[in-house]
């Protein structure tokens, strides 16, 4: 499958609300589902660059948002029935000077999906932490001396 990286548009707010809503109450089942409002994407994303992953039909399959300053990715949130196609490794792909420039997130240890994803793409933990939906681990991307 191809896909298309692209800034985010004002009329994706409601779309990309419902992709974090939904798949965040789909796979982080340890939460009260109850703790996640679709007024959270407006609110977690302030500030900060989001780019959207588009399939070959148009159909929004996903986003990332980082927080620029820091280097942080702060989300990356695929549909389901995206996952495992690509989507994901394309939006880390669009992101400014990848390979060769040094990023972080934090990740939920439950969130086994997700780790796995990252580790695959040349993640590693490098610190952990606690939050309201969990413990969490920090995992860092180092690009290889001489790339």
């Amino acid at each position: 499958m191809s896909w298309k990286i692209r800034p985010n548009r004002p009329e994706d707010v409601m779309q990309l609300a419902d992709i974090y809503l939904s798949v965040r109450r789909q796979t982080f089942t340890w939460v009260d589902p109850g703790n996640f409002y679709q007024e959270d994407f407006a609110a977690h994303t302030n500030g900060e660059i989001v780019s959207v992953c588009e399939g070959e039909d148009g159909r929004i399959a996903g986003f990332i948002s980082i927080w620029a300053a820091d280097d942080f990715i702060h989300m990356l949130y695929i549909l389901p029935e995206f996952q495992g196609k690509g989507a994901g490794t394309a939006l880390l792909q669009s992101l400014p000077a990848w390979p060769k420039h040094p990023y972080r997130l934090k990740c939920l240890v439950n969130n086994r999906h997700a780790k796995a994803f990252y580790l695959a793409h040349g993640f590693q933990v490098t610190g952990r932490g606690a939050s309201t939906e969990g413990d969490y681990e920090e995992l860092s991307f180092v690009p290889a001396s001489g790339e």
